[in-house]
């Protein structure tokens, strides 16, 4: 079993920066990729960034890349997205998740495990 907690979500301004946090716990969470994902008010669940078990590989969507980072330190079984240049249009609650693999996909159904979610407000 496999738990994730997500901190660090809030209120900035746009063009502001928040850094997420998610810490998760297990002796095996070194060994699968995490991503993150969001979800705005009335809309689906989508991708946002994806590390895979070392870190050497990282993946992004659209429309945070350039202003997104994610990244993890497995010896404190946490992951991190460093959001800066923030916009109203990233205001969602965000999700950190467990992969079934070590490298990881940008759909829902590659990850068995989801944190409760924090959210992230930008105002104009």
């Amino acid at each position: 079993q496999v738990q994730l907690v997500e901190s660090g979500g809030g209120l900035v301004q746009a063009g502001g920066s928040l850094r997420l946090s998610c810490a998760g716990s297990g002796r095996t969470f070194s060994l699968y990729a995490m991503g993150w994902f969001r979800q705005a008010p009335g809309k689906e669940r989508e991708f946002v960034a994806a590390i895979s078990w070392t870190g050497g590989h990282t993946y992004y969507s659209d429309s945070v890349k350039g202003r997104f980072t994610i990244s993890r330190d497995n010896a404190k079984n946490t992951v991190y997205l460093q959001m800066n240049s923030l916009k109203p249009e990233d205001t969602a609650v965000y999700y950190c998740a467990k992969a079934r693999a070590a490298i990881s996909g940008r759909n829902n159904v590659d990850y068995d495990y989801w944190g409760q979610g924090t959210q992230v407000t930008v105002s104009t």
